[in-house]
């Protein structure tokens, strides 16, 4: 029987009804037990060479007043356990925000969600004190949900021969996805249940399910900060 618990984070008005919830984790659970029948699912492992990127955690999203932002809290908090554990491998660290620009031309995407920001909202956009970015983790802005595109992050990843990517912070359904989706074909794709989030909960649920099929591996947070640390001690043994 699959427990029927509403999520620690996102936004109440956004969340699944009590009685929608428990048949709805049942049938997520067998659809996966379905698609491991058709070969689907397989697990990718870690590799020998991790990086790790923290996708837009900024105050924007981890607020929840803000037009966008959701209760996150316990996605930060997730997300600082893997920092921890891979400041202390040293790992390569990645981070990502907007890059805000009022001057921006508009896009047919501009149509389907409209952001009420001015000029001044620019600090919005600065990473979640609670993160400790460090001066050496490199900053992306980005224009577009995935951190690949219309960014050299790629090329940062190859020239750095990493070989596998833990992907963490906001949204599940969006940001986190669409980077999954373009890291799949050069990098063995980790994800730390815990330290991505959604506001929306049933988005969240099919999402993470979806990467765990078909993009990465979703593992609990202990234990990727346990491979973190293992990889790089056997790297050095």
């Amino acid at each position: 029987m699959t427990e029927n618990k509403s999520l620690d984070f996102g936004s109440s008005d956004l969340a699944l009804p009590d009685d929608v919830r428990g048949p709805l984790l049942e049938h997520l659970a067998d659809l996966k037990e379905r698609y491991l029948k058709r070969g689907w699912g397989n697990r990718v492992g870690f590799g020998s060479r991790p990086a790790l990127i923290v996708i837009d955690l900024a105050r924007y999203w981890t607020q929840p007043d803000h037009q966008i932002g959701t209760q996150a809290d316990s996605v930060v908090e997730a997300t600082c356990q893997v920092l921890a554990a891979s400041r202390e491998a040293g790992i390569p660290i990645f981070f990502t925000s907007l890059a805000f620009d009022m001057a921006d031309p508009p896009s047919p995407q501009n149509k389907k969600l409209v952001l009420r920001l001015t000029p001044e909202d620019a600090p919005l956009f600065d990473l979640d004190e609670r993160l400790q970015h460090r001066p050496s983790e490199k900053l992306i802005l980005k224009r577009y949900a995935s951190a690949f595109k219309g960014t050299n992050l790629h090329e940062m990843l190859t020239s750095l021969g990493i070989d596998t990517l833990i992907v963490t912070g906001l949204s599940t359904s969006h940001c986190v996805y669409a980077t999954c989706r373009d890291a799949v074909d050069s990098f063995r794709v980790i994800v730390p249940r815990e330290a991505v989030g959604e506001r929306c909960e049933i988005m969240h649920m099919v999402n993470l399910l979806d990467i765990d099929i078909d993009l990465g591996d979703v593992m609990p947070v202990d234990e990727v900060s346990r491979l973190v640390r293992a990889t790089v001690a056997g790297s050095e043994d």
